[in-house]
């Protein structure tokens, strides 16, 4: 948990299957957990150095998952599972290679972190052969081996500089990070701490959220009122109460925003989003609608562990391919591998319903003032990008409004969409922003963040029944 130094837990049980599939949880020790995984995943003649890159690897995801406790914040009975879409290989009782058991019992307690970080890394990676990922590639591990890399040069070849082996972790037996006795308004302690950490962060993506400053550990008014926030948005009991439900949820949604965040420093942000296919894409492609592809496919599979993992290069290449095709044959669409519009319009759908469901995706736009320059057709810069994507922010809760391409050119379309916006508002609709044009698509985002119309009721004034059709 945060604000809490990682340990190496005596013992880690594992699911032997898809974390909802019926299967036995068996518990073992660490040291022979990591064990097993590099038995079952690289090969004892390996050079030494790659042989470490890969244990430290497989060290710091799983001290990740326990750290964050990824599966029992979700009201899971284990630590981690034997499937390798979701976390290692682990197989049940198999013998252990000698050469692999001896690295092991020299490093179990050295782990990977990012530089000025708490948390162990959660350290991706494939074989590098058969599979390929934004992360390290264990064959690409023994090329580098052999022409001289150490381990930590091989992790940083794929994980960046900015990472770090931490050794001599403390050994303990596991314990839920959950206090045992609820948190209330007047406590004054470190799992407040905890907690208002958490919450000032997950805030970022959930502005509703207030802001506690100064977090010092007590549980004061302010805590009080982000604690009843938090509960009221994942539909939890608002009591203002951090029991063991509270807790472990605001764990988990602190995690989520975590990976979020990650997954935007790699390009794309969501401010970027956009509806409009702008060309049909297939292997070979290029440019910012094939970036812009690989960040929904990329958030898409995060909520999809059997998904194919895809990095944001801008490179229509065969990962991005593969995701593609993974994703037609799911959904029953020809599978091409290439994306026209019917591709576009379900990808696009699939990324809209997990922003939905989990709003932790929403990296909210600048609320920035009119600046006494009017806008219409013709103009262009920065202040017309960020109008465009007002309006398609505004067009997902109002579809009167019709999304455009966010370009930074005031044309055609974009001209139709504010008159759209206009007459949607009582406004004069010229198709002019001016001051009070935009203050107006200023108020009318800030209420599609809620996901409430300010101005029609959210009852339809009748019930709805079944064989009824209509806008409701």
């Amino acid at each position: 948990m945060v604000l809490t130094a990682p340990y190496v837990p005596e013992s880690i049980v594992v699911h032997l299957g898809y974390p909802d599939a019926p299967a036995a949880n068996v518990t073992v020790s660490f040291l022979d957990y990591i064990k097993n995984v590099a038995s079952s995943e690289v090969y004892p003649t390996w050079p030494e150095a790659a042989l470490r890159a890969n244990i430290y690897a497989q060290i710091s995801f799983t001290l990740n998952r326990i750290f964050t406790e990824w599966y029992r914040s979700q009201g899971y009975d284990f630590d981690i599972t034997n499937t390798t879409q979701y976390d290692h290989a682990f197989i049940y009782e198999r013998n252990i290679f000698d050469t692999i058991s001896l690295l092991v019992d020299e490093i179990f307690t050295t782990y990977i972190r990012e530089i000025g970080q708490v948390a162990p890394f959660p350290a991706p990676y494939c074989d590098g052969r058969q599979t390929f990922c934004d992360g390290m590639l264990q064959w690409g591990t023994v090329d580098l081996a052999n022409q001289g890399y150490n381990s930590i040069e091989i992790l940083r070849y794929y994980y960046g500089d900015n990472i770090e082996l931490v050794p001599n972790a403390p050994v303990m037996s596991y314990t839920p990070s959950y206090p045992g006795t609820p948190l209330d308004y007047g406590d004054f302690n470190n799992n407040v701490l905890i907690i208002q950490y958490q919450l000032n962060r997950i805030g970022q993506n959930y502005p509703a959220i207030p802001k506690i400053a100064p977090a010092v550990g007590d549980f004061n008014l302010v805590t009080l009122a982000a604690v009843r926030r938090f509960q009221s948005i994942f539909n939890l009991a608002v009591t203002g109460i951090v029991d063991e439900a509270t807790w472990y949820e605001i764990s988990y949604i602190y995690s989520v925003v975590k990976r979020l965040a990650e997954l935007e420093t790699e390009g794309v942000e969501y401010s970027s989003v956009s509806k409009i296919l702008p060309t049909e894409l297939s292997l070979g492609a290029t440019g910012s609608g094939v970036e812009l592809l690989q960040y929904f496919l990329s958030v898409i599979g995060l909520f999809n562990d059997t998904f194919p993992q895809v990095a944001q290069t801008g490179v229509y290449d065969a990962q991005t391919q593969q995701a593609v095709e993974a994703l037609q044959q799911n959904n029953g669409l020809p599978v091409t591998g290439a994306v026209d519009k019917t591709t576009w319009d379900l990808i696009y759908d699939q990324f809209r319903g997990i922003t939905f469901i989990l709003p932790a995706l929403l990296t909210t736009l600048p609320i920035v003032p009119f600046d006494g320059v009017l806008l219409s057709r013709g103009s262009t810069g920065e202040r017309v990008e960020l109008l465009q994507q007002y309006l398609n922010e505004i067009a997902e809760t109002y579809p009167e409004v019709p999304t455009v391409a966010v370009e930074g050119v005031f044309g055609p379309q974009t001209q139709q969409a504010v008159q759209a916006f206009q007459r949607q508002f009582g406004l004069a609709a010229d198709g002019v922003v001016g001051a009070q044009t935009w203050q107006m698509i200023l108020d009318v985002y800030e209420s599609t963040l809620r996901r409430v119309n300010p101005d029609v009721p959210q009852y339809p004034g009748y019930p709805l029944l079944q064989g009824m059709s209509d806008s409701q």
